[in-house]
This record gives C-alpha cells, sequence and structure tokens, in this order.
C-alpha cells in the first residue's frame, strides 16, 4: 500500500506511522489481503508484534504468504476469528488498532463487516488501546451495508470519552460513497 494521502488508506498509514514505532504491540484487524499487516510489522520491526485477525482463510493464508515473502512473519500472530474477538486473543495494552472495513478485495463481496461486530470490536479496542495510542478505521460506505456501519462507526466515535480524540477525514472532492477515515487518538 502506498503512503500518500491519495486515498483514505494511504491516510491510515500516515496516522499510524506517526504513532507506531519499533518494538510496539499493534492490532490490524481486517488484515483482507495483508497490506495493512505488512505495514504494521514493518513499523513494529523485529522486536515487536502485530495480532492480525480475518474470518476468512484465504484471506490468512494470503497474509501468510505476504509476511513470508517479506520475510517478517516472525512478529506476526494470525488469527482465524472476527476482529470482535480481539480481546480474547491480544493481551493489553497495544500502541494501534487498523480496520480496513468492508468485503476482501477480489473476492465474495457478501462476506462484509457488519456494523455490530465492527462496534464490539472497536469497544474492546478503546480499552486495549494505550493512551498516546491510536484506532485508525477506513470505512467503505459505497457497498451494501457500508453506509450503516459508517453510521455505527461514526456514532461509536461521537460517543467516546473525552480521554480520546475523535476525528473524521474524508476527501471533500470526492462522492460521499468514497472511502474515507476515523481515527480515535487515547490523549489520557
Amino acid at each position: 500500500m502506498n503512503d500518500n494521502m491519495g486515498n483514505a488508506v494511504g491516510l491510515s498509514h500516515l496516522f499510524l506511522r506517526e504513532r507506531v514505532k519499533p518494538g510496539d504491540r499493534v492490532v490490524d484487524a481486517t488484515c483482507g489481503n495483508g497490506h495493512d499487516t505488512l505495514f504494521l510489522a514493518g513499523l513494529v520491526e523485529a522486536e515487536g508484534a502485530v495480532f492480525a485477525f480475518d474470518v476468512q482463510e484465504q484471506a490468512l493464508e494470503k497474509t501468510r504468504l505476504l509476511l513470508e515473502e517479506n520475510k517478517c512473519l516472525d512478529r506476526v500472530q494470525l488469527f482465524h476469528a472476527g476482529h470482535q474477538e480481539l480481546a480474547a486473543y491480544v493481551p493489553d495494552p497495544v500502541q494501534a488498532v487498523a480496520f480496513n472495513l468492508g468485503y476482501l478485495p477480489g473476492s465474495d463481496k457478501s462476506c462484509i463487516t457488519r456494523a455490530a461486530t465492527t462496534l464490539a470490536a472497536l469497544e474492546q479496542a478503546s480499552y486495549l488501546v494505550v493512551s498516546g495510542g491510536v484506532i485508525v478505521v477506513v470505512i467503505y460506505p459505497g457497498h451494501d451495508g457500508g453506509g450503516e456501519e459508517a453510521a455505527a462507526v461514526e456514532y461509536w466515535a461521537r460517543s467516546l470519552p473525552r480521554s480520546f480524540s475523535a476525528w473524521c477525514s474524508r476527501q471533500v472532492n470526492r462522492s460521499s460513497a468514497a472511502p474515507y477515515v476515523v481515527l480515535a487518538a487515547k490523549v489520557s
């Protein structure tokens, strides 16, 4: 994935690069094709740890192959589980939790992240992330179910306590269906 502000994923990477350092422990709540997992593994380096989740075996296999190819599988734990189960697998604390919602590119578009499970995962992430850490969510409102999930994520962000600073970042010269980023930084 490229680290620029030309798209929502690039912007999410800029936010993560700002907060994640070598040795940190982080979560990729939706590993998909593995690009965010690989990015996070590069940020935490050999002394850090990445916990990556997906409900699809195909996604986990693609991620595993990409990590092996880039010689960083040793710092990543892959879990065949939904992101709503992350607290059961991830010992706190973590520096960052990244979500890239929607569906696995190039696969069955009916297998999508859903508002209920995403909200459960975000709630858990808010307890796992340390002060100074971030939760970064890339949202895709343009697919079936995406608008409902986007509204739920924004409601969650608006409802966070003052110990978080919550932001929503959209490209104003794009359609309202374009992907965008919600960021929650834990400030205390």
